[in-house]
């Protein structure tokens, strides 16, 4: 048996761990924003939590010893990562809070997992690609998933919070557009997201600035849920998939593992935020999760 015939399965465990770490991690995002937005207001816990994050590229760069590589992408390409930062993390973070904090936390995530969905669309008119009849069918019915969510069953839409819906939609489009505009960026990750954080640090600081809302700097409970959410939702684990997806044998077995994540989500919102679980969410999330299911199955 060959070395590599004995790595590969090892390379595939170590891949799997570091998913599952991930996978985990990102489960707790939802909750840890709905207890960050009870201190914070949407603008400043993205401002707070970015600053973390940033922190943690620049950490992870200096450790690394990539500051000479990572200057000269800045000087080489600043204005991209300029707009990429007002991408993300400004618009798309923010949007995504402001629906956070307008949603129960079981709706904002669940209507958060048809970012992929959104994506397969929006590839059509940006990358040129024709969407399969097998598309087709996976984003109707991950968006009649939206619809029982944003709804309650009840299809009493003057009820309905038509804003935080909208929001949680807008995010999805713009985490899309986000992930097709790299999709032909070839610079190395760590140094290109720190300068997407950088940039976005720096237009958060001129928003930040222009708030007449005071940061709550004295109070540690919003310092640390802000960089819980830093570290766990924008920073490491970033960097605990990126090695799960470059150390796996089998991407595809990886790949699956995100669907654990929004139901481990919903066990966190009820025991921990207290929310009460609707059926529908249940039903909507699980058309949800049918749909990416069968949008992954055709590519």
């Amino acid at each position: 048996m060959t070395t590599s015939a004995v790595s590969a399965p090892l390379n595939q465990r170590r891949a799997m761990v570091f998913g599952l770490m991930a996978v985990g991690l990102w489960s707790t995002v939802a909750t840890a924003f709905k207890i960050a937005l009870g201190y914070l207001s949407p603008l400043h816990l993205l401002f707070l939590a970015a600053l973390t994050s940033t922190t943690v590229f620049a950490t992870l760069l200096l450790w690394q010893g990539r500051v000479r590589e990572t200057l000269a992408l800045g000087r080489r390409r600043w204005l991209f990562y300029l707009a990429q930062g007002a991408l993300n993390p400004f618009t798309y973070y923010w949007v995504l809070f402001a629906a956070y904090d307008q949603l129960p936390a079981q709706q904002a995530q669940a209507i958060n997992y048809t970012w992929a969905i959104t994506m397969a669309l929006l590839a059509v008119p940006i990358l040129k690609q024709r969407l399969s009849a097998r598309e087709f069918v996976a984003m109707l019915i991950a968006y009649s998933g939206v619809v029982l969510i944003a709804t309650g069953g009840q299809w009493n839409f003057s009820e309905t919070n038509w804003l935080g819906i909208g929001l949680a939609v807008l995010s999805t489009l713009l985490w899309a557009l986000y992930w097709l505009i790299n999709t032909k960026n070839t610079d190395a990750p760590i140094p290109a997201m720190f300068w997407c954080f950088a940039f976005g640090c720096g237009l958060l600081g001129i928003a930040v600035a222009l708030d007449p809302q005071a940061l709550p700097w004295g109070q540690w409970q919003a310092l640390a849920a802000a960089a819980y959410v830093g570290l766990f939702e924008m920073g490491i684990t970033f960097l605990l998939w990126l090695t799960a997806m470059r150390t796996a044998e089998k991407t595809a077995q990886l790949s699956m593992l995100i669907f654990l994540s929004p139901f481990i989500s919903l066990l966190l919102i009820y025991f921990i935020l207290g929310e009460v679980i609707q059926l529908t969410t249940l039903f909507g999330l699980s058309l949800i999760c049918l749909g990416l299911y069968l949008q992954r199955k055709s590519t």
